[in-house]
């Protein structure tokens, strides 16, 4: 039994979503670099359409829209994807989702999106769940509510 590795914990487990695909970061960039912003919205959609997977084009979309509603709903997929990306990477509905984790970040955009447009929209009690959700994810995820840099 002494030579056994002896592994031990030091904290809830954490989950880390694989990275996007090149492509689909490089389109996004193309896209949110768009001076024009029907052209840079379109270009979101017509992403999110070739890739419904890639969770930072959902919250991107999100960032995009002029109105509440689009706003929420957009942020509301990439968060309903995401806790579906989620549970196939493992995870169980505890534990960290940091954003140091690049593939994690489109997950936690569209959940601080999600959050924005609830309060824009009077839902004060969901986007307090959101915030609350965001903090135990991250327990770095600023109290500001955006993304860190």
């Amino acid at each position: 039994m002494a030579d056994q590795p002896v592994s031990f914990t030091t904290g809830p487990p954490e989950t880390a979503l694989p990275e996007p695909e090149p492509e689909c970061a490089h389109a996004l960039r193309e896209a949110e670099a768009n001076e024009d912003e029907t052209a840079r919205q379109s270009a979101c959609r017509a992403l999110v359409a070739r890739w419904p997977g890639f969770l930072e084009g959902w919250a991107a979309l999100a960032d995009q829209e002029a109105t509440h509603v689009a706003r929420y709903a957009y942020a509301r997929v990439g968060y309903h994807r995401g806790l579906d990306a989620l549970r196939a990477a493992g995870w169980r509905g505890s534990g960290l989702v940091r954003w140091a984790h690049p593939g994690n970040r489109g997950f936690l955009r569209s959940v601080d999106a999600l959050r924005a447009a609830a309060s824009d929209l009077g839902e004060e009690d969901e986007a307090r769940r959101c915030g609350l959700l965001l903090r135990q994810l991250d327990p770095d995820w600023p109290r500001s509510g955006r993304p860190p840099t």
